[in-house]
């Protein structure tokens, strides 16, 4: 790590109090939406996928406004200060449009367009200079670490923020209770729903004792829950605040693209090679990896909806003897990123000083195919589990129904394997090939992608609505060697383009 250029830690940290901040709203935002509102995972998978896909999209805009100014730090504070607002904004315990927390989010992701895809540009040109060229991969796989560091805590704390105002109010959690409330304030819900399992569950967790009135309980309770949700939105903000202190402390450590411009005389030597057939040659590589990329992220980012979900209905929240929340699994992948990049970085060391490193395309396509067993496994370990319908007609599974929580935490550790393979290599990817004048813009092309990928979650939800949820789990599987496929058809084009 001290071979690396000395801006890298400065923006890696400055990306870690911000992923902190985003990865706490991510963790809640599905079952926050479903509570807030009483729309089930379909309708709630519809918006998530609506705002994922906003904030790779409007990453496309920030890269633009960044490489227009030659202003990428200019740009980067103004994402923090928006973000800020966006998280204010849903901060805010009364509102109840449904309207307003989706003003807010799309003001959150704007705010994140203007700040990632140029942060990662200005990490790619700290391995422009010549010294740190060979380790551009490693320097990629360092500053993703580090944002999983921020993301591996973030769910802990959003749980915990809306744990403690439960309890202030006199009540424990329970992952089933708030659907329930609602079913009995909309009276969809049976008698022997109502007389059984609605008032087991009310009675355990009412600290002041079993509740007289269950129709107060009900709206009680889903305040209080809802209320703590709100919350939990203000540690993003106070993530942010660290964020712009870290960044503002050290942005002389970062390069300067218009004062590098300034004081060149000459093309760069880059920027002479680059004639028009290379710059030509590069975006179609750059593309023809994006493209695929998209149905890694469609498969990928289903851990905070699809498979959150899948925690929530069907797996035995208890791990060591000590009960957990659905939020909780999705600290899993951040954890192993952090604990599995050093290892990463090994291995690819090691196969390099013996000239058997895979390149970066090669890469890439082992990854999509490790995605692709992650999602076997789940394939094997939903065999045999009844429809959501047949669930949610029962009030929800016993926890003796339920599987083992290490399906859903091997299945996190392989989809890291995956994304360790395919993300930080991807960017990368685009920071080594992208031409001179074009860094913002491709980063932010990237994350487009990744956009594109995102705006495909919301099928997650209506497959496991309604085919069983093995078949839901075979479809990703489908898609990822698909994917795997197509890049290793590519792979010999892509190497040539890159040397």
């Amino acid at each position: 790590m001290l071979k690396q250029p000395k801006g890298l830690i400065a923006a890696a940290l400055a990306n870690t109090g911000e992923r902190f901040g985003f990865y706490t709203m991510m963790a809640i935002l599905t079952l926050f939406l479903m509570s807030k509102f009483g729309i089930d995972g379909e309708q709630a998978g519809k918006i998530y996928s609506f705002f994922y896909t906003s904030i790779y999209i409007l990453a496309l805009v920030g890269g633009l406004i960044a490489d227009r100014l030659r202003n990428y730090k200019g740009t980067i504070i103004a994402g923090i200060l928006v973000m800020t607002a966006g998280y204010a904004a849903l901060m805010v315990p009364t509102v109840t449009s449904k309207t307003v927390v989706i003003g807010a989010l799309m003001v959150i992701a704007f705010g994140n367009g203007l700040f990632k895809g140029n942060l990662q540009a200005l990490v790619g040109q700290l391995y422009d200079n010549e010294q740190y060229a060979k380790l551009r991969d490693t320097g990629f796989q360092i500053f993703y670490m580090f944002i999983n560091i921020g993301a591996m805590f973030a769910p802990f704390a959003a749980v915990g923020v809306r744990n403690w105002w439960l309890r202030t109010q006199g009540f424990l959690y329970n992952s089933d209770l708030s659907a329930l409330c609602h079913q009995y304030i909309g009276g969809t819900m049976s008698p022997e729903v109502a007389q059984g399992r609605f008032s087991e569950l009310a009675a355990e967790v009412s600290l002041g004792g079993v509740p007289a009135d269950m129709g107060v309980f009900a709206q009680s309770y889903l305040n209080a829950f809802n209320t703590g949700f709100h919350y939990a939105f203000g540690v993003a903000i106070v993530a942010l605040v660290f964020s712009l202190v870290v960044f503002l402390a050290n942005k002389k450590k970062l390069p300067d693209p218009k004062v590098a411009a300034a004081s060149r005389t000459t093309p760069s030597k880059a920027e002479i090679q680059q004639d028009a057939r290379e710059i030509k040659q590069r975006l179609y590589a750059l593309f023809a990896v994006f493209a695929i990329v998209i149905f890694f992220w469609f498969s990928f980012h289903q851990n905070g909806l699809t498979l959150t979900l899948f925690a929530q209905d069907y797996t035995r929240l208890e791990i060591f003897g000590m009960p957990i929340t659905a939020e909780i699994f999705q600290s899993a992948n951040p954890f192993c990123v952090v604990f599995l990049t050093p290892v990463i970085i090994a291995v690819f060391a090691w196969l390099r000083n013996r000239g058997k490193e895979p390149s970066t395309p090669m890469k890439i396509a082992i990854g999509m195919g490790i995605a692709a067993f992650a999602y076997v496994l789940m394939v094997f370990g939903s065999l045999g589990l009844p429809k959501l319908a047949e669930v949610q007609a029962q009030g929800g599974l016993s926890f003796a129904e339920r599987v083992t929580p290490w399906l859903l935490v091997a299945t996190y550790l392989i989809l890291t394997i995956a994304e360790l393979f395919i993300s930080p290599l991807g960017l990368s990817f685009v920071s080594k090939v992208a031409p001179q004048k074009l860094q913002g813009l491709m980063q932010g092309c990237w994350l487009g992608a990744t956009a594109l990928g995102n705006g495909l979650l919301f099928i997650g939800p209506i497959l496991y609505k309604r085919i069983s949820i093995s078949a839901t789990w075979s479809i990703f599987v489908i898609v990822c060697a698909i994917s795997m496929f197509a890049m290793l058809a590519m792979v010999k084009w892509l190497e040539r383009v890159t040397k």
